[in-house]
This record gives C-alpha cells, structure tokens and sequence, in this order.
C-alpha cells in the first residue's frame, strides 16, 4: 500500500443492503464498489464480518474463519476482494486478537486459552465494571463485556491458532488487517493492582479509568513478543495499522511491528488551532508511523464533531497529512450522527455513529429495499446521488482532496502561524487552515489549488471556517 494511501472504512452492517432484510452485507459492498473508485480512495476496511452473537456488534467472535450469515458467505466475500483488485482496491479486515466471543468454541473446549484468576483484582472493564466475571469457582477476565473472556496471549497455543487465522484470511486476498484494541493484548502476568494514577494519561479517559495509572491492566512490557508473532504470519507485505489507544510517546513497540497506528491525539482533539497543532506535533516525531483518523464507527462523524461549518476544512487536514488517513463512510457527505443518546442496539450508546451510508434522498436513503436496521438521519439534506455532479458539493470537495493528495510532496514541515491558522508544507504546496469564524490573514506562496468554498483565500486573507492548498 502506497505511503499516503487513504482507506474507506466500510461498517457492512450500514452501507448497502443487497437482499432487502434492513441489513447491510458483502453483496452490497461489492455493489457499491464503484462509488470507491470514482472517489479515489485507495482501499476499503471492513468492520467485522466474522460469525457472532452480536453482543458487541461483530467485536465478539465465535469463528475467526467464517463469514456471519447477516453478511452473506465466504464466497461473497471471495467475490468481493476479486472485484475489489480488479478495480485496484486493496482490502483490509478487522482483526480482533484480545478477546473472543463466550461462545467461541475455545472457551469451552480450551479453557486454558484464556485468563482465569481465583480471586479478582482491582482491573476495570472498558465500560466501568469489574473486569472478572465469575464461572464456576473461577474467574474470567474480560476488558470489555462479559461476553468477551480476554484470551491469553502467552499461551504458544493461543499464537499457534491466531497466526493459522492471520494466514487464513490473507491466503483468501486479504491485503492486511486493521488490529482492535491491540494495547490490551498483554496484560501483568502477575495480575497486580493497577496503582492510583498519579499523572494524566495523556487521552481522553472514562472517569473510572482516569483514576487509575493502567500500567498493569494493558501494555505488558513484553507485548513486543506478541507484536513479532502476529508480523510473522503476515508477512513483510501486509498492511497493519493498530488501534493503539495510547499517546503517540508510548507507540513502541506497536510503530516497530505494525505500518502505522492510530493518532488519537489528533481524533479527540478539539478544533482549536493550538491542540489541532499541538496533537499533529506528538504524531509526526515518528515519520509515517501516524495513521490519521477523525471520525469511525466508534465516535462521531465530522459534521456532528466539528460542526457543519468547519467540517471541509477538518476534511481538508484528514486528507492532507502526511501517512494514511481513513475515511468513515458518509464523512464524504457529510452525514452527522443520529440521534444523542441513541442506545436502541449498542448499549454503549455507539448506534448513533452508525446510521445507514445515504446513496440517495429517498426515505431509506438508497440503503435498503425494507425497513433498515437504523433509519437514514439526514438523507434529504446529504446524499451521494445529490451531491456527485454537484462541483460545489461536499462529496466532491473530498475528491478533490483525494486527487489532489496525490500531488503532495513527501517532506512535512509545519509552519508558524497566527493564532486561530494550522499551516504546513507538503513539498511545494503549503496547506493553511482557520480554525475561527473570522477571516484571517496568511501568507501562502503561490497561487490557490483548492479551497474549501469558493473564494475562501482573497486579498492574502483566509475566510473563517475554511481551509486553502496553494502552489
């Protein structure tokens, strides 16, 4: 995959129905593939696919080699990856090393598969609640639901079988995997006590989690082993980028084993121009190692993080950093989220962020033929079918950027600014952005290449809201 590659992630439950059940699935994807390419991007990552109980949407599997039934079969998936690199899309899953499903069959039949203590310690879940489950005389460890028990990942037996599911898939035209949650993947041997914290941790944290220093509950000193093994089965060619919830300081060993991990600094950083440069800043001491990434399935979208009106110019830095950056599906719209507090299927509150893709104004937005499994949020407003031939649109602002990221330089440098502006050197062309509402003035070397909207860069003053690439 090429150094500045940007991926589309693809959540298959919400972008195309293909057989009317409200559902979205691979026959769909492959369908829609076409969108993908006239956009510009360089490959999909699909959410996961894998059979499941759906306790936690996918990211609690019972079969790491199967397809679930909601998403069709492994020959759609054949299919799929077929068309996609015949369309010169690579594809990318997601793979979830930590934990499995209560109902995998290695629970049952390989207990000792998993992290077992006789008594819990002071270890918290994800979502606040102890991190033990007891079973019988014995407890289970799971970092996030009780139906997810954490595998142990010192066990040679446990590597032996996820390596087998590494190959598998890449065997099958996998072109590499987005790693869930990797920070958890080894935890203190001894199960000791997460201390009292006694200095940030440098993310955004639950108040549970914030109150504790989480040296021994995540981030073994020896998860480099562990790293190594899963390098191993992939090969030197595979494309790997972790979901490393760390600041970008800690990235080791996870930046030695994988191609990029995930900036959460610049994720969760508010559109501010001091944090926006201060976060950019952490994740680019390690050149190409950041993956750049501003909305998922997992927090808010663009339009709805950032506001409508600074949501081109948030498109704008995603898709002119320097490294891979991963587009959410509907963020080429400008779709924002459904409703807040919205908790009718996730009861993490996540459903909100996962609101079918919107192809056209109809009222189920082109997705599906039946009643969708969440319903379209602003299909009327932004969909692809209005916004393609639109030269103003939002849908094809995003692929100007993207044919315009082709253009860029490899060298980085930020540049001094004014308060309010982020500015940065991409080769020859200088990127700048207002983050205030206020026109601003900027000095830009050469002549506009894209504005954010029409006239956004007059008279060497940058409009608010807006971004500018000059040459």
């Amino acid at each position: 995959m090429r150094r500045d590659a940007v991926v589309y992630q693809v959540y298959p439950r919400s972008f195309q129905d293909s057989d009317g059940d409200g559902i979205g699935d691979l026959a769909g994807v492959r369908s829609r593939l076409d969108h993908l390419v006239w956009l510009g991007v360089d490959a999909l990552w699909l959410s996961p696919i894998y059979p499941s109980p759906m306790a936690d949407f996918g990211y609690d599997v019972c079969d790491y080699t199967g397809v679930d039934p909601a998403f069709g079969t492994l020959e759609d998936f054949d299919a799929l990856t077929t068309d996609a690199h015949a369309n010169g899309l690579e594809l990318l899953l997601d793979l979830v090393p930590c934990h499995t499903s209560i109902e995998h069959p290695w629970f049952r039949e390989h207990p000792d598969w998993y992290i077992w203590a006789d008594r819990p310690n002071n270890w918290l879940s994800a979502f606040g609640d102890s991190a033990w489950k007891l079973l019988g005389d014995r407890y289970y460890l799971h970092s996030f639901y009780p139906e997810q028990p954490d595998l142990d990942w010192r066990n040679p037996e446990v590597i032996a079988a996820m390596q087998d599911v590494l190959r598998f898939w890449l065997e099958r035209g996998a072109d590499g995997y987005r790693i869930d949650a990797i920070d958890r993947l080894l935890k203190d041997p001894q199960l000791r006590d997460d201390p009292p914290a006694t200095e940030p941790f440098g993310l955004p944290l639950a108040e549970h989690e914030a109150r504790r220093a989480l040296i021994h509950s995540r981030n073994a000193p020896d998860t480099g082993d562990a790293l190594r093994r899963i390098r191993e089965a992939c090969g030197a060619d595979a494309f790997l980028v972790g979901e490393v919830y760390l600041p970008a300081a800690r990235w080791r060993p996870y930046s030695e084993s994988f191609d990029a991990v995930f900036a959460f600094e610049l994720l969760h950083a508010p559109w501010d121009a001091a944090a926006l440069r201060s976060a950019i800043e952490a994740c680019t001491r390690i050149p190409g190692q950041a993956a750049w990434v501003m909305s998922n399935h997992d927090f808010g979208r663009l339009a709805t993080r950032f506001g409508a009106e600074n949501a081109r110019a948030a498109a704008l830095l995603l898709l002119t950093l320097p490294g891979p950056a991963f587009l959410y599906q509907g963020d080429e719209i400008g779709q924002g989220d459904g409703p807040a507090g919205e908790a009718r299927f996730d009861r993490a509150g996540r459903d909100r962020y996962r609101h079918p893709m919107q192809w056209d104004g109809s009222p189920t937005g082109g997705f599906t033929t039946g009643e969708p499994w969440l319903a379209a949020v602003d299909a009327r407003e932004h969909n692809v079918e209005a916004q393609r031939d639109d030269p103003t649109s939002f849908l094809s602002l995003v692929r100007d950027l993207l044919a315009l990221r082709r253009t860029l330089g490899e060298g980085f440098e930020l540049l001094d600014a004014g308060e309010g502006l982020i500015a940065y050197r991409r080769g020859e062309q200088t990127v700048a952005i207002n983050t205030t509402s206020e026109p601003l003035p900027v000095t830009l070397a050469g002549e506009p290449r894209l504005e954010t909207a029409p006239g956004a860069l007059r008279d060497g003053r940058l409009a608010g809201h807006a971004g500018a690439v000059a040459s």
